[in-house]
């Protein structure tokens, strides 16, 4: 009897040091999967709280956690599946979604270049203002935003452990869902509260503690505005990179890829610095991606925007000249 139930015993430590070991493997598989994203997640924390402008500050909150459970059903309940299910039996399809992404993201930051031009959109009253129906809008225009940057995280972590059995590449890939989206969204939360942080602050005895929080306080505008225009470069560079990698990776145009990877290459070797040699390298991607986004962000905006305005302004100018008829 007691040697069967030390045999048990040795039986359930067993299984618990394969659990202990599996969890081991899966939190580490799940790091160099997030490392590998890194870029995107980034892109991310940049482009989100741009959303947040133009609302109370007791709606802010709110809004960033909506947007996170908007952001968490992305990845687990659309992007996951489908990703899993395409890997397994349809691979050569996740280039192709990929592509679409990356042309909405190079749209959406084309569109915001073309804003700031043009000055359309430059006078519309703060969502808080709008109401309830603006601040809908507002969520979902961030939803929809997270589901591309979202299908990226996930397809870079899924090819980075892609040998992984099927049970394996699905525990990663929820552990790398769930930590991304709690620290960017822990961290843009952490943004758009900053300038009440500083109020706080700036209330305390402490001299330091007010320093600090007037300098808070005044540096709140600046970064918001350094976040917009790191935002909508983010969009262009990303959804750019995006379609020059995955243009290649479908098989359809390898010219652009093997180009920039060789100017990269190039700039990598011309800089003999350990340092400073991989950096500019890297800017030169970053720079070269970020022209193509705009180039097909801009074709994109050309298309949804001039060519329906143009053949709308058609079709008041006659019944303009009907009433000229009518009143000669």
């Amino acid at each position: 009897m007691s040697a069967g139930l030390f045999g048990l015993l040795d039986d359930v430590a067993a299984i618990a040091k394969l659990a202990a070991a599996s969890i081991d493997d899966v939190g580490a598989a799940a790091g160099r999967a997030t490392a590998k994203a890194a870029g995107v997640v980034v892109d991310d924390t940049a482009v989100t709280p741009q959303y947040v402008q133009g609302v109370t500050a007791d709606r802010e909150l709110p809004i960033v956690k909506k947007i996170a459970v908007g952001s968490i059903r992305n990845k687990l309940l659309l992007i996951l599946p489908a990703a899993l299910v395409l890997s397994q039996f349809l691979p050569g399809a996740l280039p192709i979604i990929l592509m679409v992404g990356g042309t909405y993201l190079a749209f959406e930051g084309a569109e915001k270049v073309w804003e700031k031009v043009s000055g359309h959109g430059q006078h519309d009253a703060p969502a808080a203002v709008r109401g309830p129906e603006a601040e809908r809008e507002l969520i979902a225009g961030a939803v929809r935003t997270d589901l591309i940057l979202s299908a990226e995280i996930m397809v870079i972590a899924l090819n980075e452990v892609a040998d992984e059995p099927f049970l394996g590449r699905l525990a990663i890939l929820v552990v790398v869902a769930v930590a991304i989206t709690v620290g960017v969204y822990g961290v843009v939360g952490l943004i758009v509260k900053m300038d009440d942080i500083g109020l706080h602050l700036a209330e305390r005895s402490s001299q330091s503690a007010q320093r600090v929080g007037r300098w808070l306080v005044a540096a709140m505008p600046r970064l918001l505005a350094a976040i917009t225009v790191i935002g909508t470069v983010a969009m262009l560079w990303v959804g750019g990179h995006i379609l020059i990698a995955n243009l290649a990776e479908a098989g359809w145009w390898h010219a652009p890829y093997d180009a920039l990877h060789h100017l990269e290459e190039e700039v990598r070797h011309a800089v003999d610095v350990p340092v400073l040699g991989p950096a500019l390298a890297w800017l030169t991607n970053t720079a070269v991606s970020t022209l193509v986004g705009l180039l097909v962000g801009a074709l994109v905006v050309l298309v949804t925007h001039l060519v329906p305005r143009r053949g709308g302004h058609g079709h008041p100018a006659e019944p303009a000249a009907a009433s000229d008829e009518a009143t000669s």
